[in-house]
């Protein structure tokens, strides 16, 4: 492919002018520094450093969270207001609530399959002989993008006609078996279970890795008085390593709880949210820039940061009581 230049200038003098912007900014805070008074040095270097951060963030996130908030009780063109009906919209009709109840599906399952899991799986290869080679298999679907493991599970639900051959595995594997195949992407609300599958494959790696090394670090000795009292294997799981490990897996939980109300991309490649499979953030996109009703877009937004907060709130503290 060739590359034209003389088109590109104007792109390629944008680019340029960035780059010396930001080398002028760093330099600027890096003079600001080195002169800054020597008594209150800390504090000064601190306000120096923090200041750019703190103004990005507030064009990065107050800004626009101001701004959606405020969008959401407005029409969808953003000229009128028109009060909650967005909300109303929202708990009302009936794609909304499917698109609420997909969502609350998914937040539901996906902690819970993810971290079982992963500590199923942890609990298995712990001190195997093979314990690296079965946790870089199981943890390599976390290099993929969902975007990349969407088209890649995409191809295993796949379908095709009786007289026709299937491409898909799930599909081969049916008509192996004497069935027929099956749509599973457009079949309410299974496919919904069909996508979760894609994320538990793709975070179970996460979870495992997490988990093993919780587990790996419960004392010894407390392994050891549990074996000479004569516990079973299912007694030392539920009554030594599970409450050993409480803080990890209440880890796992959070972070796979918010990873999922944030879900867009797997949903977005392998349905488009089309069959009854759409979620919050594909839904809100889709108000947004598809249909033009960002007021709506907006309320699910909004709605969506209010599910987001008391998880992270929680998450901050749980890292306090653990220091």
């Amino acid at each position: 492919m060739d590359f034209d230049f003389a088109a590109e200038q104007p792109k390629l003098v944008q680019l340029l002018i960035g780059i010396a912007a930001f080398l002028v900014v760093v330099a600027v805070i890096l003079l600001l520094v080195d002169r800054a008074p020597m008594r209150r040095r800390a504090w000064t270097h601190a306000t120096i450093l923090l200041l750019p951060a703190i103004v990005l963030l507030a064009i990065g996130l107050v800004v626009p969270a101001v701004r959606t908030t405020l969008l959401s009780f407005m029409s969808g063109d953003g000229m009128r207001w028109v009060g909650l009906d967005n909300y109303a919209w929202m708990f009302t009709q009936p794609e909304a609530l499917t698109v609420l109840r997909n969502t609350l599906i998914w937040v539901l399952l996906v902690p819970l399959l993810v971290t079982s899991v992963g500590l199923l799986y942890a609990v298995l290869v712990d001190r195997t002989r093979f314990e690296s080679l079965a946790k870089s298999l199981v943890f390599l679907p976390m290099a993929i993008s969902f975007v990349g493991a969407g088209i890649i599970w995409r191809f295993v639900y796949a379908y095709r006609a009786d007289d026709q051959d299937q491409i898909g595995l799930l599909n081969q594997l049916v008509v192996a078996l004497g069935g027929e195949p099956r749509q599973w992407l457009q079949d309410p609300p299974l496919n919904t279970l069909f996508l979760i599958a894609v994320m538990v494959w793709i975070q179970a790696g996460f979870a495992t890795v997490v988990l093993s090394a919780a587990i790996k670090g419960i004392p010894a000795e407390i392994v050891e008085a549990a074996r000479l009292d004569g516990a079973s294997p299912t007694q030392m799981f539920f009554r030594v390593t599970l409450p050993s490990i409480r803080s990890a897996v209440i880890v796992v939980l959070v972070t796979q709880s918010i990873g999922t109300l944030k879900l867009f991309d797997i949903v977005r490649t392998m349905t488009g949210g089309q069959f009854d499979t759409s979620v919050i953030a594909n839904e809100m996109y889709n108000q947004a820039f598809r249909y033009g009703e960002t007021g709506k877009g907006a309320a699910l937004a909004v709605f969506l940061f209010a599910l987001v907060t008391p998880i992270v709130i929680y998450q901050i503290r749980q890292r306090r009581e653990v220091r």
